[in-house]
């Protein structure tokens, strides 16, 4: 039985155990994937029942507990059983997700074989050396989450902020942009039944236009606007012809009102609501948690799946170009049954997306990894950049054909009838290991999974799973360090009337049926600078604190940083908003040149810059640069920073351990000829042997010299079979040698320390009192908006 000791270790993958290829058995040597790996990619294929979800699943929560973050895509239901950890393993844990029609089948009660499964459990994973307390740590190490684009059973999300405006690195790059355009507006197309070359389809072209037309202009689109463009396009032309003579009004009209139909359908209703497609806030928590997302889309139909996901890998690629370049595994997507949207023919929205991941997401640090049934799922192009390949038991001939194709010549010593054999012994768990990074292919089985594998998990399953779940993404307000808070008086139609010498500015919104309630806002500038730790920084920080009628003074202490851009404030209202009543010491103009000094005072002694140092890596935080943010990239700092150190230490070792390779190498072959001459000394031996006794019985003059060279060869037999135990016993010893040398680089290697950023020194630089200003002291109005519960929630932006 495997100690924790054995597998927990830095960068490693514990994935099961090595087989002898001879025998077929699982042997005591576990397997061990160096995580560094992933980021050139990694493909499992194997047919139902080869053990290819275990597989992945374990792959997942490795990554897990090595504080990786994962963005999954699960179009059957599978990944849904990550959720399924029970750390105190009891049978209530396995309960409402016990199969009843297994049980009926099985002659027994749904609550005797919740019991069953537990105690298999608890034994499945005593036997691979885990346990409960292992579970726990996953699921603190992790958030855990089920997203339903279009669906209400998971996370909802919405995917109209899908047609926001990508980052400047995608738009300062013609290819990168391009292949987001193409892919944003095929899946859309696809909604709409329409299957549009992007070089020939008038309504592709269109629609591409309308959306570079904006993106360059900094300007994000929703549906809404989309519908509006296209009936009335912002541009004259397209190409070198008027937008009429391309696409005449009449025809624009009916695509605007195909659009518009999909946009009023209930159907696509849940497409508007929940969290924008933003991949960063996928990947960690508001406070820099890693998160494992999984995007589930078993509910949708072909249209839609493939909508949503070109929308996804979209963004996944406008996230991973904002990401600084890293040899060090960064962060993992995960494709289940990838069948349909990565072929080798056809061009389906999903495909230049993944395409263009497979090739330059390595240099991020992000690893892609894919799961199919059927190698002809796979394009050909985008395997040649895989360089992990897991291969189970296949379906047909045909299938292990096409891997042999596929390996062939990429597995040093190993010959194509030696993969043909491995490959066609494969059972149930089984699987072979083609990794670019070592010598040659292993055969491994599966060690026994955390999660419980109850089938596939939808609908009503997923709902259960995140029943009383709440979104990851900060509202506006919870995006400050504490809530603003707000005087709830009720709301009347009209507005007091404001005394003259009074600012009176207004909190962007875009909502309707708004409420606005008032609070007195500070905008100061202020200044930082120190220089030990090199910050010279200048900003605004406005700041909200409310007033009441009973109150002496404003208590500055719980004032509220707004999420807010000063240059945003408006000056007018919302149509149709409703007002609360104003305290009066708001309505009073000689109070607000006291309040301003006293907000300046109050930022100069309370509202210092607060910097991170994460002591593990010694890397410090940006100005600004939230403390989720930080702990991110600190995270990922000190995985780079393990990584190197343990390259250093391979490198420092791999001298001696080649010399000792080699020395083994010769001492084998050494063994092998002393077998082979005592081999050749033993049979010598046994024909003089035979051929004094047969000279003794035909008689002759020759039986001495017969007798005595069969003696003669029993001594040199003796003398061989001696020099073979020699040649061995030097083997054993070199064998032992680079055994204790290997375990002393392991040694050092466990030695090394690599926090997560867990435990945070805070820097906080003041600023001086001749360092601040308060420009702006206003009558400031909050715009709140009523969920279906009746409870405010801010709406400003």
């Amino acid at each position: 039985m495997p100690n924790p000791a054995d597998y927990e270790k830095l960068g490693a993958f514990y994935l099961g155990k090595v087989v002898d290829p001879q025998t077929m058995q699982a042997s005591d040597e576990l397997l061990l994937y160096d995580s560094q790996d992933l980021t050139t990619h990694a493909v499992i294929i194997g047919m139902t029942g080869s053990g290819k979800t275990g597989l992945g699943l374990a792959l997942l929560e490795e990554a897990a507990m090595d504080n990786i973050p994962v963005l999954a895509i699960d179009p059957k239901g599978d990944l849904a059983n990550l959720l399924l950890t029970f750390p105190d393993l009891a049978p209530a844990d396995f309960r409402p997700w016990v199969d009843e029609a297994e049980a009926q089948r099985d002659g027994t009660t749904p609550d005797a074989l919740a019991e069953q499964k537990a105690a298999a459990w608890q034994k499945g994973l005593a036997d691979w050396g885990q346990s409960g307390e292992r579970i726990r740590s996953l699921r603190e190490k992790v958030d855990l989450a089920i997203y339903t684009p279009g669906g209400s059973a998971g996370l909802p999300i919405s995917v109209l902020k899908g047609f926001a405006a990508p980052p400047p690195e995608v738009m300062d790059d013609a290819d990168a942009l391009r292949e987001q355009v193409q892919g944003t507006v095929s899946g859309l197309l696809g909604l709409l039944g329409i299957d549009a070359d992007p070089l020939r389809s008038r309504e592709h072209i269109l629609l591409s236009n309308l959306l570079v037309n904006a993106w360059q202009a900094g300007q994000s689109l929703d549906m809404p606007t989309l519908i509006a463009g296209i009936q009335k396009p912002p541009f004259a032309q397209i190409g070198v012809m008027n937008v009429d003579s391309f696409f005449p009004e009449k025809d624009r009209f009916e695509l605007a009102m195909n659009l518009n139909n999909l946009l009023a359908s209930p159907g696509f209703a849940a497409w508007t609501r929940g969290e924008p497609l933003d991949v960063g806030k996928f990947l960690y928590t508001q406070g820099g948690k890693p998160r494992v997302s999984i995007m589930s889309i078993a509910h949708l139909g072909d249209a839609e799946r493939q909508f949503f996901v070109s929308l996804l890998l979209n963004a996944t690629l406008s996230w991973m170009r904002t990401q600084s370049g890293t040899s060090s595994l960064r962060a993992l997507l995960y494709m289940d049954e990838v069948a349909g949207y990565f072929p080798p023919n056809g061009n389906p929205p999903t495909k230049p997306p993944m395409l263009t991941l497979l090739k330059q997401a390595r240099a991020f640090g992000l690893g892609i990894t894919l799961a199919t049934q059927n190698p002809v799922d796979l394009d050909y192009k985008g395997l040649s950049n895989i360089g992990t390949w897991l291969i189970g038991r296949l379906q047909t001939e045909n299938d292990k054909a096409r891997i042999l194709e596929a390996l062939q010549g990429a597995s040093a010593g190993q010959s194509k009838a030696d993969l043909d054999k491995l490959l066609s012994g494969l059972g149930k768990r089984i699987f072979l290991m083609h990794n670019v990074h070592d010598n040659q292919p292993v055969l491994f089985t599966t060690r026994w999974t955390m999660s419980y594998l109850a089938g596939p998990i939808t609908g009503g399953g997923i709902k259960k799973l995140m029943s009383g779940a709440v979104s990851s993404q900060p509202s506006a307000v919870s995006a400050n360090p504490q809530p603003a808070t707000f005087n709830a008086q009720p709301a009347a139609a009209g507005k007091t009337m404001i005394p003259p010498g009074i600012t009176e500015v207004f909190l962007p919104t875009s909502a309707s049926n708004v409420q606005y309630h008032p609070q007195l806002l500070a905008v100061a500038q202020v200044h930082y600078s120190s220089v030990k730790q090199r910050v010279d920084v200048s900003g605004t920080l406005p700041l909200g604190v409310d007033v009441t009628d009973s109150a002496i003074a404003v208590n500055w202490d719980d004032a509220a940083e707004l999420n807010v851009n000063p240059a945003d404030l408006a000056k007018e209202p919302a149509e149709g908003a409703t007002f609360a009543e104003i305290p009066t010491p708001l309505l009073n103009a000689k109070n607000y040149p006291k309040w301003a000094k006293e907000a300046a005072k109050y930022v100069a002694n309370s509202k210092p810059l607060t910097l991170w140092q994460d002591p593990s890596s010694g890397v410090v935080s940006n100005a600004g640069e939230s403390e989720g943010d930080f702990r991110v990239r600190a995270a990922h700092a000190g995985r780079e920073g393990r990584d190197a150190k343990i390259a250093e230490l391979r490198a420092k070792y791999a001298p001696k351990v080649a010399a000792l390779q080699d020395r083994l190498q010769r001492a084998q072959i050494k063994v092998g000829q002393q077998q082979v001459q005592a081999q050749q000394a033993q049979l010598q031996t046994a024909m003089n042997v035979g051929a004094g006794i047969l000279g003794a019985l035909l008689g002759g003059g020759r039986r001495g010299v017969s007798l005595g060279g069969a003696a003669s060869g029993v001594g040199r037999a003796m003398r061989e079979s001696g020099d073979v135990q020699a040649a061995q016993a030097e083997a054993a010893n070199v064998q032992g040698q680079l055994a204790a040398l290997e375990q002393q680089l392991q040694t050092e290697v466990d030695q090394l320390q690599f926090g997560a950023g867990s435990d945070l020194t805070q820097i906080d630089i003041k600023a001086k009192a001749s360092d601040v200003s308060v420009p702006l002291v206003a009558l400031g109005w909050l715009p709140f908006t009523k969920d279906e519960n009746g409870n405010l929630k801010p709406a400003w932006e």
